[in-house]
């Protein structure tokens, strides 16, 4: 009898029982004995079990099993794929109907996995098909023998298995059929607007903004008769030339989309449709079709690949539009369309056929659908998907079923615009324009108080104003005063930030040190709403592949025989760090006769020879098994060029393992469907390809069933040893020993794969594969159940070793990670390494040093977590938060004498390191801000072993509880952080699509947040303090005016002149300085990373005097909000009331007229534009001529506008009448400018002797660099600066 999976050995025993199991050849149920393991059972008992198929859904949870007693275990078949019912049937008790999850395929999982089986043995398996009527049944049926009662098992921990799809969750699609795919068609649009939406769209888009509602009701105030000191349309006029601004730019950017949408859908194609073929374009494409592509153009709609010019219709995919890998993908038909290859194959082939798809949706690498065709029906997976956007490649021509078109592609899907992130600057300064807008309304109530008062004791005096006392009157002054006040929000607030912003874009984009010459490269900022949150960056969360790491792997390690000499060990460590402080000759030139490989760094002779011997011994057997492994269990494609073969992989890890296969003499040269071919000795030796079992992250494996030529089907597994182990079968002796190797592989940070085997016989094949092709073939749920009916074969594997590939770290990572660390930012490693490997790694970066205290968490339960968390936090008990410090400058400013606070923690820094399966209970509401805690004393994290939901875990859990800005790198938490950079690395651009930048090294995010990061910070908030401040300044003196006119509500500045205020005489001096300016030079700061903690601290204000100096210099909060505020006050203050006081009895001309309202008012305002200029010319850093020519140029642009509007005014034209001739009387006399000149000096004399005074003696750190780069300009080092010795010596130098 053929031995089976199922079957159990003489003299086995059980597990803990002691009870020797034996093969019972005939049970009572009339099962008898038939040569070669084929047995036959009567009809009674088939008719028993066929007829209790109706009970199969009956519950089974409650049901006894029967002490004693024999029977058979039945699994119905039906031909061509249907439900699949398991039953038990017995001669002495009624039939139970099992489910197939409780089905087991090998001797231990049957006695030691599943309770059903633990107490009944498994005898023996047939296979027997039977017709009865019209229905065909395969039947297997196992004898079976009960030892012991027992319980059936507690399904609640079992997967549930879908016995049915949800109709509505399924698109049914009649293939080739003019007529009856009611979908819509293959038209894309990603442009905004149209000619009739543009205008309610961008209205609508404009006025979710706040201050333009605002500024709405302003305008409708002031179109109320009588109550607008400033006119019906001035505020309209200002509205509507910064709308008008951001409706051009709305409009470029979406003619560009609407040019692009008409190139693409304008495309020609050529589809085969109700039998015909047609000649069309890429937007009539429907639901149905049958589409021909040719080589090298672009997939025009999602499509199910029925065939190609290819052998078993395979064809190779370029997706670098969908996910930016460059890569080559394979793509396979299943083997029942292939041969549609023409018109007459396909119209004859797909006759009465019948697709069913899921309904459509973002996942690029999933598809769920199934075909029926010829009354079969077959599964249709990702595999069989051609995808909108991708590229045909390597194959002349392919035929595939249209299933989605436009919106519905995939493509389109994943192009939905990502959420809005507002960074933490616009958050603020929403607060700060409620807080004006309190302001503007305090202020109005002040004045209508005072125009009541005034009104009740002059009324009588003047009554030939006849102005109103009773409440009407009240409010409609209150309405004036808010019309008179509104601009204490600045209008041109948006537009002149956004401005900024682009222009910083810009320059990130064009900054040729951010340029990667290898991958041509540069940084791309992908958003520029974010461009300050770069500035305040306290937490980074780094993945480590492809973000530390090159991503380009070398092998280094196969533990031969399963043992690892140590001699060879200290030998290849020796060789490798001489060969990284020399020229050191490599292993090829000890061993010429070897072909060089760049991804091999390894060598062993005694592996060479075992692989010789050809099995002839154990070693030999389990390294050519190794072997096997490497050049089959993988999905790359061999690519043939000119060149050679050239390996088309996945990931960097399945290439370099091929390769160093073919390095041992296993040269992967061939894939089809179906094989795989590898050349042995000179010899072709195929294997057919069965099933691939892939990987997921959730898996962490991956593995292939291959049949050889004499039939024996094997299971090759590779993956993380965490998995492999767990699904190791009992007798692995070289377990504990290659745990230590691996061990020593990622003490050395290599990346380790665990490889196993398992020898499967046909007959358990054969069942599993029937569970199998049923989970492949649901719609719903598929993923779920291909992984649950996986598990049932990766059991009891035979482990045969483990490999080790190196990822060395990118280029000038350890001192960026050193930069950042002095820069006052946290960095947390977020990686799927083992935990050595990631400590490895974390040495070699420099983000762990040998004086840190390194807290390790790797615990397997809850209660063990908890306990070892309370430990540490007992132990480090006096350990400051590095969140909660403000943390000193250090380095060159540690000797100032206002660095209060040292740092904590400095002498024994702490480190965290926890794993994937203790993060699991620590992210648990009662355990996560213990975690918290604990991670914040730490000045780095690692944790080990997560996976991506972990990531996106961990980032929420400080972004949600602590006052920092978190920014992740790396493919895991982009959506989490509060900004997302990703990498362009080797495995493609998913991470950098996804993201808010992108770069192209990790080196370049020291530049991104020192630099422009910390710039841009710095400057959008002086610029929204600084429009604040001009705005306040105006409108203040409006209001002391105010006071002194009876509170009457007029205004002193002619209408027209205060709405070009924000867009003639201050918007472009700002602009250029929020795009241009800087601090210190971009080689200080780097050189001086401590300079980029003001915008980290500036969260953590002291309200202390003695602290004062540190407050005035952060950026932006509410407290340098109000001092700007105030000194706005201050400034309006003398503005107003030098002019006043020295024009209170008027300026006579020489004609005997004196100025009037608007001549005061004009010299007022004259004043005031002086001082808002020569403010923002104080703040500025950088005076370049640039600055200069838009500082003087709006200016003089005032005198312009005074007297070019000034003479306007005649009979014909209505327009300047008050300012008409008013600048011509003034503006030619000394004491105008005599009084400019006071006002000026007088307002800012305060200013300038307060930055003296901080400048000389309480210097702020950007204040000492700013001397250093001044010195090393001049080459003047100037001792009595204070500074210490070492940094003089070291600028010198420089």
């Amino acid at each position: 009898m053929t031995e089976s999976a199922f079957s159990t050995k003489e003299s086995d025993s059980y597990p803990g029982t002691g009870d020797n199991l034996q093969i019972v050849h005939s049970v009572d149920a009339g099962v008898r004995t038939r040569t070669r393991g084929r047995r036959e059972i009567d009809l009674s008992t088939y008719l028993r079990i066929k007829k209790n198929v109706d009970r199969f859904g009956e519950d089974i949870e409650e049901r006894e099993w029967r002490e004693g007693g024999s029977g058979v275990f039945a699994m119905k078949e039906p031909i061509g794929g249907q439900e699949m019912p398991l039953l038990l049937a017995s001669s002495e008790s009624k039939p139970v109907a099992l489910t197939p999850s409780y089905l087991c395929y090998s001797r231990e999982e049957t006695l030691r996995g599943s309770d059903i089986t633990s107490s009944t043995i498994l005898v023996s398996i047939l296979e027997e098909t039977t017709r009865v009527g019209e229905s065909a049944f395969r039947l297997r049926v196992i004898a079976w023998q009960n030892h012991v009662p027992r319980k059936l098992p507690d399904t609640s921990q079992v997967p549930a298995e879908s016995t049915e799809d949800v109709e509505q969750d399924i698109r049914i699609i009649y293939p080739n059929s003019a007529e009856g795919n009611q979908f819509i068609n293959n038209s894309i649009r990603t442009a905004k607007y149209n000619f009739l939406t543009f205008i309610p769209l961008f209205l609508f888009e404009q006025f979710m903004r706040w201050a333009n509602v605002y500024f709405l009701i302003i305008i409708g105030l002031q179109q109320i008769p009588g109550i607008s000191p400033t006119g019906r349309w001035t505020t309209l006029g200002t509205l509507s030339v910064v709308m008008t601004f951001t409706a051009i730019k709305e409009i470029y950017e979406d003619l560009k989309r609407h040019r692009q949408d008409r190139v693409t859908n304008k495309k020609g194609t050529q589809v085969i449709r109700g039998g015909v073929v047609i000649d069309t374009v890429w937007k009539k494409i429907a639901v149905g079709d049958i589409v021909k592509v040719e080589n090298r153009s672009y997939i025009p709609a999602d499509l199910i690949l029925l065939s190609s010019s290819e052998p078993s219709g395979l064809c190779y995919v370029e997706t670098a539009n969908l996910d930016g890998e460059t890569n080559l993908k394979s793509k396979q038909a299943i083997p029942e369309t292939t041969h549609l290859v023409d018109l007459e194959a396909i119209n004859r082939g797909l006759a009465g056929s019948l697709c069913k798809a899921e309904l459509p949706n973002s996942r690029l690498y999933n598809f769920s659908g199934s075909l029926q065709m010829g009354g079969q029906l077959f599964s249709l997976e990702a595999k069989q998907t051609l995808l909108r956007g991708s590229m045909l490649r390597n194959t002349k021509w392919i035929y595939g079923l249209v299933v989605y078109t436009g919106k519905e592609t995939k493509l389109m899907k994943n192009s939905a615009p990502s959420s809005i992130k507002k960074s933490n600057v616009e958050q603020t300064a929403n607060k700060q324009i409620v807080y004006m807008l309190i302001l503007l309304i305090a202020i109005s109530i002040l004045c209508t108080i005072g125009y009541a008062g005034w009104l009740r004791r002059n009324s009588r005096d003047h009554w030939y104003l006849e102005l109103e006392r009773n409440g009407s009157g009240a409010f409609m002054a209150f309405l004036t005063f808010v019309i008179l006040y509104n601009n204490f929000i600045p209008i041109s607030l948006y537009v002149s930030v956004e401005l900024v912003k682009l222009g910083q874009a810009y320059f990130m984009n064009n900054d040729a040190q951010m340029y990667d010459p290898i991958s041509d490269t540069p940084a791309q900022a992908r958003t520029s709403n974010l461009n300050e949150e770069l500035g305040q960056v306290e937490y980074i969360f780094s993945d480590k592949t492809g973000t530390l790491t090159c991503n380009k792997m070398e092998f280094k390690r196969y533990n031969f025989k399963l043992k690892f000499q140590v001699e060879i060990f200290q030998m290849l460590l020796r060789r490798r760090q001489e060969k990284r402080n020399s020229n050191f000759p490599s292993i090829f030139d000890d061993h010429p006769q070897l072909t060089h490989s760049n991804n091999i760094d390894w060598y062993d002779q005694t592996l060479f020879e075992a692989l010789g011997r050809k099995g002839q011994d154990d070693a030999s057997t389990t390294a050519i098994e190794a072997m096997r492994l490497l050049s089959v269990c993988h999905t790359v494609i061999p690519e043939e060029t000119d060149n050679g073969i050239v390996y088309q992989a996945s990931s960097p890890d399945e290439a370099a393992l091929v390769k160093a296969a073919k390095f041992f003499g296993y040269n992967f040269h061939k894939r089809t469907p179906k094989s795989v071919s590898i050349r042995v000795g000179g010899a072709d030796v195929t294997y057919q390809v069965l099933n691939v079992l892939e990987f997921t992250n959730e898996r962490k494996r991956m593995s292939v069933i291959v049949r050889d030529a004499d039939y024996r089907i094997t299971l090759y597994t590779k993956g993380a040893d965490s998995v492999i182990y767990e699904r190791l079968a009992a007798d692995n002796v070289h377990a504990i020993s290659t745990r230590k190797h691996l061990d020593e592989f990622a003490a050395e940070g290599l990346r380790t794969l665990c490889l196993a085997k398992l020898d499967i016989s046909q007959e358990d094949y054969e069942v599993w594969q029937t569970l199998y092709h049923k989970a492949s073939t649901k719609i719903g749920n598929r993923e779920a159940e291909l992984a649950r009916v996986a598990e049932m074969i990766e059991k009891n594997l035979f482990l045969i070793g483990a490999t080790a590939v190196e990822d060395q770290l990118q280029q000038g990572v350890p001192e960026t990670i050193a930069t950042l660390a002095k820069a006052g930012i946290k960095i947390w490693v977020l990686t799927g390494d083992k935990q050595e490997t990631a400590i490895n790694i974390g040495y070699s970066c420099r983000l762990l040093t040998n004086s840190m205290d390194l807290m390790i968490l790797n615990k397997d339960t809850e209660e063990t977590t908890r306990a070892k968390m309370d430990q540490y936090l007992d132990k480090y008990a006096n350990y400051a938060s590095f969140s909660d410090k403000k943390e000193g400058w250090g380095g060159l400013f540690a000797n100032r004498e206002y660095d209060q606070v040292t740092p904590p923690n400095d002498e024994h820094p702490l480190a965290l390191i926890i794993d994937g399966s203790t993060l699991h209970f620590a992210l648990n509401d009662n355990l996560k801000m213990k975690l918290l805690t604990l991670a914040t004393k730490c000045k780095a994290v690692i944790c080990c072993r997560v996976t991506p939901g972990q990531k996106a875990a961990v980032v929420r859990l400080v972004r949600q509880n602590l006052n920092a800005i978190t920014l992740a790198i790396g493919d895991g938490a982009n959506d989490e952080a509060h900004v997302g950079v990703g990498i362009s690395g080797e495995e493609g651009l998913q991470a950098a699509r996804a993201s808010d930048y992108a770069i192209a090294q990790f080196r370049f995010l020291r530049r991104l947040l020192l630099v422009h990061g910390h710039n841009a910070y710095r400057k959008v908030s002086k610029l929204i303090l600084y429009s604040f401040y001009k705005n306040v300044l105006l409108y203040l003196i409006q209001f002391w005016f105010t006071m002194n006119n009876g509170f009457s509500g007029q205004s002193l500045f002619e209408r027209w002149t205060i709405a070009m205020y924000n867009v003639l005489f201050t918007l472009l001096p700002a602009v250029i300085f929020g795009i241009g300016d800087r601090e210190v030079s971009d080689k200080m700061i780097e050189k001086f990373p401590e300079l980029y903690r003001s915008g980290i601290q500036s969260k953590y204000v002291s309200h202390d005097s003695s602290q004062y100096h540190f407050i005035y210099d952060l950026k932006f909060n509410n407290w340098t909000f109000w001092s700007w505020i105030v000194n706005a006050v201050f400034h309006s203050l003398l503005a107003f009331f030098i002019p006043y006081f020295a024009m209170r009895h008027d300026v006579i001309e020489a004609n005997g007229q004196n100025l009037g309202l608007w001549g005061f008012g004009s010299v007022v305002f004259s004043c005031a534009v002086l001082i808002v200029s020569l403010k923002l010319a104080l703040e500025t850093r950088t005076w370049n001529w640039i600055f200069q020519i838009s500082l003087y140029g709006s200016m003089g642009m005032w005198i312009v506008w005074l007297l070019a509007y000034g003479s306007l005014w005649s009979k014909q034209i209505s327009i300047g009448v008050d300012l008409y001739k008013v600048g011509w009387h003034f503006l030619d006399t000394p004491y105008y400018y005599f009084l400019l000149l006071l006002v000026a000096v007088v307002a800012l004399y305060r200013d300038v002797a307060w930055k003296y005074l901080k400048r000389t003696h309480d210097p702020n750190p950007y204040h000492i660099v700013q001397e250093l780069q001044y010195l090393k300009k001049k080459n003047v080092y100037d001792i009595t600066l204070d500074l210490p010795e070492e940094v003089i010596i070291e600028a010198k130098a420089e």
